[in-house]
């Protein structure tokens, strides 16, 4: 929509769209925010952006349109700036919770914890989801866009800002990537592993 037709619309309009035509998608925001930073707090933090992004920005919605496709655009791109902000800062480490947990009674010394393996532990044993889940963030998303939400080449080339060719190019590569990591399971599974 352009500049010149965006709607202006009226408080009442904008709870009207943002409660029936937001808030159903709230769930699949969630799973694909899950999915992308693999963390709870995380992707509630994410889909909350989320939210008040397309709240602010409700007047460049058209009512009507694909809502679920405008809100997994708004995710996508708050999920990359946020990565791109966290790639570019050192490590850090809150010293006080080091501390405290250091001190107390019933550490046990011989624990690590790595928040990855502990945002992913009630995956482990689910092949499939470890395998998208070791694949680069752009093939992991078309991956989702596609085959998890169902977005059509179009909607993905929306939501991702991408030609669509470019969008078909990524996704059978990350569908090449995710059945090389799959191979073995699946011959395991007793699935017939021979190219066509």
């Amino acid at each position: 929509m352009s500049e010149v037709q965006k709607k202006k619309y009226s408080d009442k309009e904008k709870n009207n769209i943002f409660d029936h035509e937001f808030m159903p998608h709230i769930d699949s925001m969630y799973n694909f925010a899950f999915r992308l930073t693999f963390d709870e707090d995380d992707a509630k933090d994410l889909v909350q952006d989320t939210y008040l992004k397309a709240y602010r920005f409700i007047n460049s919605f058209e009512q009507g349109t694909n809502a679920k496709a405008w809100l997994f655009r708004i995710l996508k791109n708050s999920f990359i700036n946020e990565y791109r902000k966290k790639s570019k800062q050192p490590s850090k480490v809150d010293y006080q919770e080091v501390e405290t947990y250091y001190n107390s009674d019933s550490v046990d010394y011989n624990i690590t914890s790595d928040l990855r393996i502990d945002a992913v532990k009630d995956m482990l044993g689910d092949e499939i989801s470890n395998a998208l889940n070791s694949l680069a963030v752009d093939f992991r998303t078309v991956i989702i866009l596609c085959d998890l939400e169902g977005f059509t080449y179009e909607e993905m080339a929306k939501i991702l800002d991408i030609p669509i060719g470019t969008v078909r190019s990524r996704l059978h590569r990350a569908r090449n990537l995710l059945k090389e990591k799959l191979h073995s399971y699946a011959k395991n599974m007793g699935y017939d592993t021979e190219e066509e």
